[in-house]
Parts: structure tokens; sequence; C-alpha cells
């Protein structure tokens, strides 16, 4: 076995266990906010990611009624923006059911 096929086999393997047990919905929101850039219009948020599922503790939810609660209209940088995303949906352990 050469060091190249010794590589390819480690990385196929996952580097953490995943437990047993139900699946999580939705989408943690730094994942939706890395794929934005920065400064951003709420509406423009919105009209990119508005689809999207993000994981809060009371359980999935889309990122459109989240925002649509928000009174924010531009978001300077991506932490104001998981901040202000946080401050309707609340931080805490995410609901797994």
């Amino acid at each position: 076995m050469s060091d190249t096929d010794e590589a390819e086999s480690e990385a196929e393997e996952p580097a953490v266990e995943l437990g047993e047990g139900p699946d999580v919905a939705g989408e943690p929101i730094a994942r939706v906010a890395s794929r934005l850039t920065w400064p951003a219009k709420c509406s423009d948020v919105r009209a990119q990611e508005g689809d999207a599922t993000i994981r809060t503790p009371e359980g999935a939810r889309d990122l459109d009624d989240v925002l649509a609660a928000s009174e924010n209209p531009l978001f300077e940088s991506r932490s104001e923006f998981v901040t202000e995303v946080e401050e309707v949906i609340g931080r805490g352990p995410v609901a797994t059911e």
C-alpha cells in the first residue's frame, strides 16, 4: 500500500464518530451566515436564504419567518446577523425530536 492509498483511506473515515440518535432538523445559523457576504440588507438575506430551515431550541424554523420578526434593516457583519437571529430564536440546546 502506498502513502497516497493510506491518506485516501484515512480521509474516508469520519474524524469524529457520530452518535446514535435522531437527526436534528434544519441547519446551524452559522452555516447559513457563512454563505452570505457582509454588510447585507435584511431583504437581500431573505431573498438569498429565506427558504433555509435553521435549528432553534424549539425546533426547526424557516429563516424568512425569523427575519420577519427582526426590525434590523441592515446587518453590518456576520456576528451582528447571528446575534440578531439568536435574539429572536433564543439560545440553548437544539431539540432533537
